[in-house]
């Protein structure tokens, strides 16, 4: 009785994520495309009106991914017009997101694609990689692909060889950590970007593995707490004081 029960709260809680999940897509499908400029609206009221027409980096990438992911793995989602919605993102994304000199990703622009503001991180362009890996696979595009895999080789070389170019200053008193959230992006866009591709599998795995054992460093007490930032050889931060000091789990 106990089992059947359950079963019955899980078939309910389903339908009930399936029915949001259809309100939630009708509702940024119907309020959240610009249809002059290209992109997505992502400040919206309740009522579906645009409160702020700035756009951000970040949730422009969300967006075509999300509408994708959809398209590609749910099969009432796989429909012309979500597909439709994805390219025409992906464009905007390629045209004013991402600077094709730097390949640095702005992280909010003016309703017509221009710059206001780049941060000096990797995630705008982990947004726009996913973006792009995600639609190449719903469009069998090639250009696409090749913006997702140049995307990922670039970060690569920010996290690994050299981040001189994310335009973060070495300040004298500023303490080396290793943060946990950027392994724990990058085990998410390789594995997203090398899921159906044995070649680009190959190619990333080095990274995959060296972002793992970055990962691992933050399970620090015997197992018994994951730490948001350890220093750079992997050991838990002691000092109290300092904004690194900072359990995520227990």
């Amino acid at each position: 009785m106990a089992v059947n029960g359950i079963k019955l709260k899980l078939q309910q809680f389903h339908s009930k994520i399936e029915k949001e999940l259809d309100r939630t897509v009708e509702f940024w499908m119907t309020h959240s495309h610009d249809e002059e400029y290209g992109g997505f609206y992502t400040c919206l009221g309740r009522d579906g009106k645009v409160y702020d027409e700035l756009k951000y980096g970040w949730l422009q990438g969300r967006q075509v991914w999300m509408y994708c992911k959809l398209y590609n793995e749910v099969e009432r989602f796989h429909k012309p017009d979500i597909l439709q919605a994805a390219v025409k993102g992906a464009e905007f994304l390629m045209k004013n997101v991402k600077d094709p000199e730097t390949m640095k990703c702005y992280f909010s622009m003016t309703r017509d694609g221009s710059p206001i503001k780049i941060q000096r991180t990797i995630f705008a362009e982990c947004f726009y990689m996913l973006a792009m890996s995600e639609v190449a696979r719903a469009t069998k595009t090639a250009k696409y692909k090749e913006e997702a895999v140049n995307m990922l080789r670039k970060i690569q070389y920010w996290v690994k060889v050299d981040d001189t170019e994310l335009g973060r200053p070495k300040l004298s008193g500023m303490k080396a950590v290793n943060g946990l959230a950027v392994p724990m992006m990058l085990l998410y866009i390789i594995s997203e970007l090398t899921s159906d591709d044995i070649p680009l599998t190959n190619e990333f795995k080095e990274l995959e593995e060296w972002t793992v054992q970055q990962a691992l460093q933050h399970v620090q007490r015997d197992g018994k707490v994951i730490l948001e930032s350890v220093s750079t050889d992997g050991k838990e931060i002691t000092i109290k004081s300092t904004p690194y000091y900072r359990e995520m789990a227990k």
